[in-house]
């Protein structure tokens, strides 16, 4: 597996498995299995995906080592604020039966961010989390939290695909450090994304699928990515992209694909922000 390092140099997996959707629990906890089982090391799950608990039972059907994996979780907004993280970190490590996490971000960069964040760094300081980070950030939220902290944010998840490709955004993460990471790398298939004649063309060049060209484009430009499937093969599919590098005219094809619009909604826009601070999760 290839690693990346993150900014206070704790390594992580540059490919891993999400588990956004995958409610039923026992259909959760099968699916972390087969992917633990498949290779992948690397999970991201959240507080509000309620299904904690069954990447934990996962984790430690497993038999894997715990220093082998690299284990991610996130804040709710309902639990914001200093207090209330330290709580919410809490639980999180109670549901997912672990003594730390590799890796706790901020889920939506709203409500209290800096009462968080000092809870989130003094659980960093006591080793509880080994990176902090956030997700769904602007360049500018971004750059406003790490000048008035002590701890620079290690990461930040937000929306990378082939249709919106953030790539000036991209380009001003990594060179202040911060490592980009790709939620809906498929864009859920919207635009029609598995029949675009750029990855298509790609696909059948490389002798891959579409989904492995996708994933290739992604971890070539060291970005993150944490595809998500219940179907084994598919997850298979999905690890096995290191064996073979996307060409130059790969790449400039599917940079030609970027609309500079997101596939799903802008998280400046301010009827979103007041729906998802209505939305509560039983955590």
């Amino acid at each position: 597996m290839f690693m990346i390092n993150l900014n206070n140099g704790v390594q992580m997996p540059v490919l891993g498995f999400g588990v956004y959707q995958i409610d039923d629990p026992q259909q959760c906890e099968d699916a972390v299995l087969a992917a633990l089982r498949t290779g992948y090391r690397l999970i991201d799950t959240a507080a509000a995906y309620c299904n904690e608990e069954a990447v934990g039972r996962a984790i430690k059907k497993s038999g894997i080592n715990r220093n082998e994996l690299f284990i991610t979780t996130k804040l709710w907004v309902q639990d914001m604020g200093y207090e209330s993280t330290l709580r919410a970190i809490s639980r999180s490590l109670e549901r997912l039966q672990l003594d730390y996490l590799d890796l706790y971000l901020i889920h939506q960069p709203y409500s209290d961010v800096y009462g968080s964040w000092r809870a989130m760094e003094e659980r960093y300081q006591q080793g509880g989390l080994r990176a902090i980070g956030v997700s769904n950030f602007s360049a500018a939220r971004l750059t406003d939290l790490n000048a008035f902290n002590h701890v620079a944010p290690a990461l930040n998840q937000i929306e990378i695909n082939p249709f919106y490709q953030c790539k000036d955004f991209v380009t001003f993460m990594q060179n202040n450090k911060v490592q980009p990471q790709s939620w809906a790398s498929f864009a859920e298939g919207r635009n029609n994304l598995c029949k675009h004649p750029a990855l298509t063309g790609s696909a059948a060049k490389n002798g891959r699928s579409v989904a492995q060209i996708v994933l290739r484009w992604l971890v070539q430009q060291n970005i993150v990515v944490i595809p998500k499937s219940v179907n084994p093969a598919r997850m298979q599919e999905n690890f096995s992209v290191f064996d073979f590098a996307l060409d130059e005219d790969d790449m400039q094809r599917i940079s030609e694909m970027d609309s500079g619009e997101s596939c799903f909604f802008s998280h400046d826009d301010p009827e979103r922000i007041r729906a998802i601070a209505n939305v509560k999760f039983d955590i």
